[in-house]
């Protein structure tokens, strides 16, 4: 049991034991005990409530990113407290927006990792610093409405009185006020009335990555362009590429921007430090001699060309080498991200597991957020002397680490620009039948992942109306390899050009019914489980869409539609595995029929 559910429970407890004491007490004791109550039972709603308003805790993803980056090095950020834009946005009232902007691997993200650790260090417990990365291999933080909820928790988190303004929303609505149809709106109104707050301390709000943000850019870049210049104690920081419809919006009088290209030379030194660094911790393990670790050096700094990204992934081929082989693969290095890439993809192409690479590769590219190992196993096709080896596919994933990494279990990109090149250079094979064949594998893989492990009760929970937020996954967890499949398969589905082939075809729409007819209630259960109903219901509505383009009979969509209907009745916090099957037996489903 978490310690958050923890507390719960036992606020919970103490909350009847004092009602309990209320009845037997005189008044005096009575209005004590009752003013106790009150605050406890109030204590429980505002941790649910921060609890259901959080889809990430912007702190732990600054954690990740710099344990990913090998740590936050202070000389490869401390220029920039010293640049003159830096200043002026930091001391003068009238620019209350800085932008930092520069090419993919020029160090924007740790640039923000640093200034954030500056402000904090600087104004400690007098001003909020809230922030927020955006990652665009993640859809649970690649939106704008996820971008609001991170700021938004971190703010509320930093100052507590600031939750009233989220609580009495929340109260009326529940956890679906920050994931319906109406969210963004929800979020904009409460962030509002938080700027207005008078108790809001001086504020500083960050936003890492704005070209990440897939999903409504425009309305977040007009939400800063439109709040900066009206609310004096805020401050915002925000970072991106070189994009011009991003340049288009922030391109004011009010901005303070920090061209990472104009600033060359200060960009240049830091990546020169940053090396020194590297090579530094190469050669202390490897055991390098002066002479290797200078030649090293001088390699790195003459084809880096400024960027952070490519000395990062040099120096990790680099740890992978002999020490007696080091200056002979040095050369074959080439300058340049696009061109190092292109190098390491054919490394993969060469090797004697090229084939579970370019699968494990095609699928990362395409999912919706990062896997755990599980997950992969069940997704991807590989040899049985894979497919159950934790320690072989972990090797595997190795031989792809110029493009991947691994961080708690869970594989991820190295950057964004490495996935957006094996998207973009198809003729690598990586994709050998096309992108919407590998999303047309991964819906198939799914399914079968889901008839396999999907069942009645999975977490033999046997008590009926069990809170969600007592539910402790067993270990081992027996939903772990089916967790990505359970939210994202309609997706896929959806993806695979079922929009070109008007709708989905006989084959589809019977593997389709099958599952609705013998799992749908299983799979209920599973999203009940891991918080993901929202998800269920846009799956349904999207899996309806498709069956009414696909001129289906009437039957079918009446099927999907009641299994719609269904799942939107099941919000609430009950795990569904008896509310559920009492209510609506699986064979009282409507069947889809071929």
């Amino acid at each position: 049991m978490t310690g958050q559910t923890l507390g719960s429970k036992l606020d919970r407890t103490l909350a009847i034991s004092l009602i309990s004491s209320v009845s037997g007490a005189d008044d005096s004791k009575r209005t004590y005990l009752t003013g106790v109550t009150a605050q406890v039972q109030s204590k429980a709603l505002n941790q649910a409530c921060l609890r259901d308003l959080r889809t990430t805790d912007p702190h732990h993803d600054k954690g990740r990113i710099q344990n990913t980056n090998g740590g936050l090095l202070k000389d490869s950020y401390c220029w920039v407290l010293d640049n003159e834009e830096f200043q002026q946005w930091r001391d003068n009232q009238n620019n209350r927006l800085l932008w930092i902007r520069g090419d993919p691997g020029k160090g924007k993200t740790m640039l923000l990792c640093g200034i954030i650790d500056e402000l904090t260090r600087t104004f400690g417990d007098t001003a909020n610093v809230s922030f927020f990365f955006c990652q665009a291999t993640d859809v649970r933080i690649n939106n704008a409405t996820a971008v609001l909820r991170g700021l938004i928790y971190s703010l509320v988190e930093k100052q507590p009185s600031l939750l009233s303004h989220v609580q009495s929303q929340y109260d009326k609505a529940g956890k679906a006020l920050f994931e319906d149809i109406n969210a963004w709106n929800a979020l904009l109104g409460i962030f509002t009335d938080i700027l207005k707050d008078p108790t809001l301390q001086s504020t500083y709000l960050i936003i890492d990555a704005l070209d990440e943000c897939a999903t409504g850019l425009p309305t977040l870049l007009d939400l800063i362009t439109q709040v900066s210049p009206a609310y004096p104690q805020i401050k915002w920081i925000v970072s991106s590429r070189n994009w011009p419809d991003i340049e288009e919006r922030l391109d004011t009088t009010q901005t303070a921007p920090i061209s990472l290209e104009l600033n060359e030379a200060s960009v240049s030194e830091a990546v020169s430090k940053f090396i020194q660094h590297k090579v530094h911790y190469l050669a202390k393990f490897k055991k390098y001699s002066d002479e290797t670790r200078d030649t090293i050096c001088r390699h790195l700094s003459s084809n880096s060309q400024g960027t952070f990204l490519w000395v990062a992934l040099v120096c990790q081929d680099l740890d992978r080498i002999s020490r007696r082989h080091a200056l002979k693969k040095l050369e074959a290095f080439p300058p340049g991200l696009d061109a190092l890439y292109g190098r390491m993809i054919d490394q993969v192409r060469n090797s004697e597991d090229a084939e579970p690479c370019k699968r494990i590769l095609a699928v990362m590219s395409i999912v919706y957020r990062p896997i755990a190992f599980d997950e992969l196993a069940s997704l991807v096709e590989l040899p049985d002397d894979l497919s159950d080896d934790s320690e072989a596919l972990s090797e595997i994933i190795a031989i792809c680490g110029s493009f991947l990494t691994v961080r708690e279990d869970t594989i991820i990109f190295v950057h964004q620009s490495a996935k957006e090149f094996l998207l973009r250079e198809t003729q690598h094979g990586v994709f050998p039948g096309g992108i919407e064949a590998e999303h047309h594998t991964i819906f198939s893989r799914s399914l079968q992942a889901m008839f396999k492990t999907l069942q009645r009760d999975i977490f033999q929970i046997k008590f009926p109306g069990f809170s969600i937020e007592k539910v402790i996954p067993p270990s081992p967890n027996p939903l772990a390899a089916a967790q990505y499949a359970c939210v994202y398969w309609v997706d896929h589905l959806h993806h695979s050009g079922c929009h070109k082939k008007k709708g989905i075809d006989v084959n589809e729409r019977g593997c389709v019914g099958d599952f609705l007819q013998k799992k749908y209630l299983h799979w209920l259960e599973a999203l009940s489980i891991l918080g993901s109903i929202s998800q269920g219901i846009d799956a349904m509505l999207k899996l309806e869409g498709l069956l009414q383009v696909s001129n289906c009979s009437h039957t079918e969509i009446i099927a999907t539609s009641d299994t719609r209907t269904t799942i939107i009745g099941k919000r609430g916090t009950t795990c569904p595995f008896i509310s559920s099957s009492r209510r609506l037996p699986i064979h009282s489903i409507p069947q889809a029929r071929n």
